[in-house]
């Protein structure tokens, strides 16, 4: 309570110092992915309009607002503007946002056009080549050698699941990783050494480096080489009309 408490105050502190107004706050990274260990970190995400006049400017102001606080709480936001332009390229992070388990505030009528809105801009070979490229960066970084950090796995194979979720048209993918697991991986020895992983990551203990593990590894590998080959064609052009009038009626 203490920690819901601390957010909501520094959402409030957010739209009195800078005379906004939050329409939707949620949380991203570990918390809203289901991994997360007692010390990990608080990453609150949301959206915010300025009042009519801001916009009335020839000078574009400033359209992400950033702040972190003690008890680990990092608070970051996008403007309306900002975030109708993201959603017009089907922003994977964006997207998953709306689809976070863990909402702190939202503002209903703005939500439920604001996702009939990303519903129309999604794009699937966007979100796909979105994450396969976060998955080879991963890779790269963390997996080049024998031993390795085996709580960075997680971070592999969230993109690498996504796009398989992608791939088998479930739409975009959801922030919550088991919710992937469910759906995507057929495999039970490759599961069982995900759920092992998971267990060891959530009871905070410090993981550390180790031997690849074979069945997640072997996935991987599989994965990165088919994942590499696919092709997608080309995604819609999504008119800019409809954002602009959902623009102008939220500003108000």
């Amino acid at each position: 309570m203490a920690i819901e408490t601390a957010i909501q105050n520094a959402i409030d502190q957010v739209e009195r110092d800078h005379d906004v107004r939050v329409l939707f706050a949620c949380e991203s990274g570990s918390r809203a992915w289901g991994f997360a260990s007692q010390d990990s970190d608080y990453d609150v995400r949301f959206l915010y309009v300025h009042k009519r006049d801001w916009y009335m400017s020839i000078m574009p102001g400033r359209d992400v607002i950033e702040r972190m606080l003690p008890e680990d709480l990092d608070v970051s936001g996008w403007g309306l503007r900002k975030a109708l332009v993201l959603l017009r390229k089907s922003n994977p992070p964006l997207l998953e946002w709306l689809r976070s388990p863990i909402v702190y505030r939202q503002d209903e009528t703005f939500m439920r056009e604001f996702s009939e809105l990303a519903e129309f801009c999604y794009s699937p070979e966007r979100c796909f080549y979105h994450y396969r490229s976060m998955a080879e960066g991963n890779i790269r970084n963390y997996f080049d050698e024998d031993l390795v950090p085996l709580k960075k796995y997680l971070y592999v194979l969230r993109p690498i699941l996504a796009c398989l979720w992608i791939e088998r048209g479930l739409g975009p993918a959801p922030m919550e990783f088991g919710e992937m697991v469910e759906r995507v991986v057929d495999d039970s020895v490759l599961r069982e050494e995900i759920d092992a992983l998971l267990a060891a990551k959530m009871a905070g203990g410090e993981m550390g480096k180790g031997p690849k593990l074979p069945a997640i590894q072997a996935f991987v590998d599989s994965q990165r080489s088919r994942l590499g080959k696919v092709k997608w064609l080309a995604s819609k052009i999504v008119p800019v009309e409809p954002l602009d009038a959902f623009f102008r009626r939220t500003v108000g």
